[in-house]
């Protein structure tokens, strides 16, 4: 966060945004989104006290806290005043505690509109101006009007001339790169498991609350089922179909549920680009629409599991350099530049947006495969253990377990067979995986930090691994690192690329 001295009054205001005003307040309505917005980590915690609550009027005590919500929302929007002077934007928030903060144009690396159901029923977007360090958005507008924040969103991306200058492109007309149609987001919720991941997290939020609740309703459910196959009086053959239906059921359940969030999140996805600056549009209720520099992009991954090979699919997200306060599941930052699309149409986007890397005819450096044994051993000792346990439980159908090692096995000979690196003047690029592959890709004066490890197995095998690292990476993103190398082959690349770490200046 920026903060220098107050500009000049008078100071000079662009009038796409300001129209000869020197300051502007935020919507009229801005307090109830506010409001609601400090409500909604309430809602579920005060459903569950009256609902399972034992009429201890104490508990109620909590409601005051609401009420002081209520009054700090309309407090921000009486104190919160905002005004463009030149390149730049200034923010006053407070009345006993004031705050002032100027914030260069050029420091804003992505701004994010966002609109619910609600705010597009009222005509108005909140607004979200982040950076590349700290801990929090630069500036967070709840809520402008949505020509207000589009006219802001578009006077950024004007005045953040730089970005576009150091690329040597210009602002032009926005032209679409991908969209997604229906089918293509139908296919999104059929690849990802957003549904499992959303059934588990409540499963786990009900069992916080009250932790007899889930296992009385597994149980209540188990007793249902179980009465029903008594009445019916089934037979082997009949129970091992029986089981089979609801495994089929329950994973198609889940994958309609998957469909259905896809659509939620995804619908009307566009990627577009104006200049040198990227924007992607996405939701149908709500609708996100994000944009970055393209020079702010860190590192580039593909991913392709099992299921993107069956629709012929796969996935390209980017890292940005821009916080996103810490929370991922926001998903506010430029990430996902194609949530799904054929492998041409990712090989094309990268080969448009990151021409140097000349993605289609990099040369790959294969590892040597015979270190597969190293991916195997931990497979070894897993179900070496689980056999013991379970044939001393079991007897010998316990050893069934060791079934799984030549599988563990062909997936660690297959994995080091597709893995491997590449490495020019431009970019640095790794590859690993076969059951579920992954691409990563990066610009070699984009790397932050590089650290060569040897770990016993390292040392006695004579090779080491070459860990890369960039600005912006998600938690989630696979690391870009090289593994089994020769020892004095690490040392050479580490030198090679520390130097030239070191002889580039230090800019984002």
């Amino acid at each position: 966060m920026t903060t220098t001295p107050e500009p000049a009054a008078g100071a000079a205001l662009d009038p796409v945004i300001a129209a000869g005003a020197a300051e502007h307040r935020l919507h009229p309505m801005s307090w109830l989104f506010v409001l609601l917005q400090q409500l909604r980590h309430f809602v579920l915690p005060l459903v569950v006290l009256f609902v399972f609550g034992r009429g201890d009027r104490n508990e109620l005590w909590g409601l005051i806290g609401v009420g002081v919500l209520a009054l700090v929302s309309v407090w921000q929007y009486f104190t919160y005043r905002y005004g463009v002077a030149g390149d730049r934007l200034v923010v006053r928030s407070g009345l006993l505690e004031r705050s002032l903060r100027v914030i260069p144009f050029a420091r804003i690396h992505n701004v994010a509109l966002r609109q619910s159901l609600l705010h597009r029923l009222f005509g108005v977007a909140e607004v979200r101006l982040e950076s590349a360090g700290g801990t929090r958005p630069e500036a967070e507008m709840r809520v402008l009007k949505l020509q207000d924040a589009l006219a802001l969103e578009s006077l950024i991306r004007r005045r953040g001339a730089e970005a576009a200058t150091a690329e040597g492109a210009s602002a032009g007309t926005p032209r679409a790169l991908l969209s997604m149609p229906l089918a293509e987001v139908v296919r999104l919720g059929l690849i990802s498991n957003r549904g499992m991941i959303v059934v588990g997290a409540g499963f786990a939020a009900v069992a916080q609350f009250d932790e007899r609740l889930l296992g009385d309703g597994m149980e209540w459910l188990g007793r249902r089922i179980a009465g029903s196959v008594d009445l019916a009086h089934f037979g082997p053959r009949d129970y091992v179909l029986g089981a089979l239906a609801l495994i089929v059921a329950a994973v198609a359940a889940l994958r309609m549920f998957s469909v259905a969030l896809a659509l939620l999140q995804y619908h009307g996805f566009t990627l577009s680009e104006d200049g040198a600056r990227l924007t992607v549009e996405r939701g149908l209720l709500a609708r996100l629409r994000t944009s970055a520099a393209r020079r702010r992009i860190q590192a580039w991954t593909l991913r392709e599991s099992v299921l993107h090979r069956l629709f012929g699919r796969r996935t390209l997200s980017v890292d940005t350099a821009v916080t996103e306060n810490g929370q991922q599941g926001e998903g506010r930052a430029l990430r996902e530049l194609a949530p799904v699309a054929t492998p041409a149409a990712c090989d094309a986007l990268i080969e448009h947006l990151l021409p140097r890397a000349r993605w289609r005819e990099l040369a790959w450096q294969p590892l040597a495969t015979r270190h597969w044994w190293r991916l195997w051993w931990p497979s070894l000792l897993v179900a070496g253990a689980l056999a013991a346990a379970l044939g001393w439980r079991f007897g010998a159908p316990g050893a069934l377990v060791l079934l799984w090692l030549p599988w563990s096995a062909l997936v660690a000979r297959r994995h080091l067979r597709h893995a491997g690196y590449t490495l020019d003047e431009h970019v640095i690029a790794v590859r690993e995986g076969w059951w579920s592959r992954h691409w990563r890709c990066a610009e070699v004066d984009k790397l932050q930090a590089l650290r060569l490890a040897q770990n016993p197995l390292d040392r006695r095998c004579g090779t080491a691994t070459l860990w890369l690292d960039t600005a912006g990476a998600g938690p989630f993103s696979p690391p870009l690192r090289i593994r089994f190398l020769p020892a004095a082959e690490a040392r050479a690349l580490y030198d090679a690329l520390a130097a030239r770490m070191a002889a580039r200046p230090m800019r984002w």
